[in-house]
């Protein structure tokens, strides 16, 4: 299941920042930011919705020129949370996250691409023990300024499809099959804190 998160979130190279001067940290609001998960049940016929409680993104966008920007997401296992809690201990078991073993969920970004309106961060993500190269799509949401027009918020949003598979999440129902389905849609709404326009 799931990513982490699987996020996005943006973090530039000190480099970067030198090069282009116009690169910062967006400050993500967790409180109001979800990285979440949806898990089809017996061939999709209902699915279950969760989300992981407990991340850090670090998130560097040249101001510019996106594609120069760079995202970090970190993802404690352990805060898998689907509203039950006896389902919550078993996701977290050897069965599932084995979160004792791999007890983070990491993606990092190598490149930004501009495709229309919408982007794909292009990264490794880490999870159960095996990392793999994904393109992560993501989306500008929106911008938010106070009454004075000093401060702004910004939105991002992304959705992404993954296969528990092919990171080594392979438990099945023993008498049920199909019961939990193969191909997790991740689901991932930032905000980030107000931030000075420049």
């Amino acid at each position: 299941m799931l990513i982490k998160t699987l996020l996005a979130i943006v973090v530039l190279s000190v480099a970067a920042i030198a090069q282009t001067g116009t690169a910062r940290i967006y400050p993500i609001d967790n409180n109001h930011s979800t990285v979440g998960f949806s898990v089809p049940i017996l061939g999709g016929m209902s699915k279950v919705r969760g989300k992981f409680t407990d991340f850090s993104i670090t998130l560097n966008q040249d101001e510019k020129d996106i594609t120069k920007s760079s995202v970090v997401v970190v993802i404690k296992a352990t805060s898998i949370d689907t509203g039950i809690d006896r389902r919550d201990n078993h996701l977290r078991s050897a069965d599932f996250f084995d979160v004792e073993k791999f007890p983070e969920i990491k993606f990092e970004s190598n490149r930004i691409e501009k495709r229309g309106k919408s982007f794909i961060a292009h990264g490794t993500l880490t999870m159960h023990g095996i990392s793999k190269e994904i393109a992560l799509p993501f989306a500008v949401t929106g911008t938010n300024k106070n009454a004075a027009g000093t401060k702004m918020s910004v939105g991002y949003s992304t959705r992404l499809t993954l296969n528990r598979r092919d990171f080594g999440i392979n438990w099945e129902h023993q008498t049920v099959p199909n019961f939990v389905g193969d191909n997790i849609e991740i689901e991932i709404d930032l905000i980030t804190r107000a931030i000075d326009v420049k």
